[in-house]
């Protein structure tokens, strides 16, 4: 006992000390953003076709992508914030100017003396003529939320100030707007392996002994558990955990019940199959993990044999799953071969996989949602891309005879495609955690 409780500690403090202090973190995002800027962006500008990309939204009602430009000491934008990036290919240069009062931090340099031009409008009207360039971008989209950040008041306005030979240059930025979003850098990965261990580490220590005490401990006690030390290490989650329960004597409850309401204040019991739903943001990057735990009954050393075969179906499915990642084809493509698959082997899934990254469910590629496993119009045709991440979120039904009931496997870790395939970022539960730990 002394033993697990100092491996309990020591590793309490491994994770913690994983955390920059709030000036590293600073320093770190803004590099992460210069890389970004100077290396990245003109590759997706010219993926994209377009040459000039404006970005405009006003204080506290940032356009999403914005919200992913701003430097460690912008919180918000300022009152209006006009982003112009040029990227001119003949002289391979990335221009990155602000139309505010402003440099946006060390990336991005003020272009406006409200002196010289009161007219913040007419001043971008002069940066565009200066450049001429043949398609202006801007963030509008029909079909995905976060590349449709364009509000209607700076829109009109927009167009009030264009001329009409540059207003007709204008075009949807909605490819571009989801390179930006969905593409990681080599030094974010670096970044999102910290990240997904310190979520792994968490899980490992509410799903313990630590917190849970069967009999008296609830579900809801795990879960302000996790809320608590997320915002004790100085991190936050961007959506609140569940905790749920599947028992040998009720039965099987609809997959999104566990996903939206979760078992509130059930107390945990020898012999219960956990489940939780768990996801923190740090330095701009989001995970989402979704794990199982066993609580051992008296005189039991390990987990039942049934549930590790049950989740080796689940490992199972997701190899089928990540197996079928390649570079061109649509998140529907992917799904309906993976389910295909799946059944054929004789298994029982079903997959709700989504990008993630700078937000949780992140834009790119929608692969499978829970209540559209035949597929998702226009959001699941787009094509999937190297360098970016998802959710690999899935789950599989199986029968358990020694229950006589079905359970349900639900598995979600963030997962890398890049150039060379598929990986996860870091690692994978291939095995139940047993409450305790033997």
């Amino acid at each position: 006992m002394r033993l697990l409780l100092f491996l309990l500690f020591f590793g309490s403090l491994t994770i913690q000390s994983q955390v920059l202090d709030e000036w590293d973190r600073a320093k770190l995002k803004d590099e992460i953003l210069a890389d970004r800027f100077n290396n990245l962006l003109p590759s997706l500008m010219d993926r994209a076709d377009i040459d000039m990309w404006l970005v405009i939204a006003r204080e506290y009602n940032e356009d999403p992508v914005m919200r992913t430009m701003l430097p460690a000491r912008w919180l918000n934008a300022r009152r209006r914030t006009i982003l112009v990036f040029y990227h001119n290919k003949e002289a391979n240069t990335i221009e990155k100017l602000a139309v505010a009062r402003y440099d946006v931090g060390e990336n991005i340099t003020s272009a406006w003396d409200k002196e010289k031009q009161p007219d913040q409008w007419a001043r971008l009207v002069e940066i565009i003529r200066e450049r001429n360039p043949d398609k202006i971008g801007i963030n509008v989209s029909k079909h995905f939320g976060i590349a449709d950040g364009l509000v209607h008041t700076d829109y009109i306005e927009l167009l009030e100030a264009l001329p009409d030979d540059l207003e007709s240059r204008l075009v949807s930025a909605e490819k571009l707007a989801i390179g930006w979003i969905e593409t990681r850098t080599a030094r974010e990965m670096e970044l999102y392996n910290t990240l997904v261990e310190i979520t792994h580490g968490i899980i490992a220590e509410a799903f313990s002994e630590k917190v849970i005490t069967p009999g008296k401990t609830t579900t809801d006690d795990v879960v302000w558990w996790m809320r608590q030390k997320v915002t004790d290490m100085g991190l936050e989650t961007w959506f609140h955990p569940t905790v749920d329960i599947q028992r040998s004597d009720e039965a099987l409850k609809s997959h999104i019940y566990s996903f939206t309401k979760g078992d509130k204040n059930k107390v945990i019991l020898p012999g219960d199959l956990l489940h939780c739903d768990f996801g923190i943001t740090y330095i701009g990057l989001n995970t989402d993990c979704q794990q199982h735990a066993y609580v051992l009954r008296e005189g039991e050393i390990e987990v039942p044999e049934f549930l590790r075969k049950a989740l080796a179906d689940g490992n199972r499915v997701q190899d089928i799953f990540t197996a079928n990642f390649k570079t061109g084809r649509s998140g529907n493509d992917i799904l309906l071969k993976s389910l295909s698959e799946g059944k054929a082997e004789g298994l029982r899934p079903a997959i709700y996989t989504h990008p993630l990254g700078t937000y949780g469910h992140s834009s790119g590629p929608t692969i499978g949602m829970w209540d559209s496993q035949g597929g998702v119009p226009v959001n699941g045709d787009y094509p999937l891309y190297p360098n970016t991440v998802y959710a690999i979120e899935l789950n599989t039904t199986v029968t358990i005879p020694e229950w006589q009931k079905d359970i349900r496997i639900m598995l979600e870790e963030a997962g890398f495609y890049g150039e060379e395939g598929f990986r996860y970022v870091n690692g994978r539960q291939t095995a139940i955690r047993p409450i305790p730990a033997k």
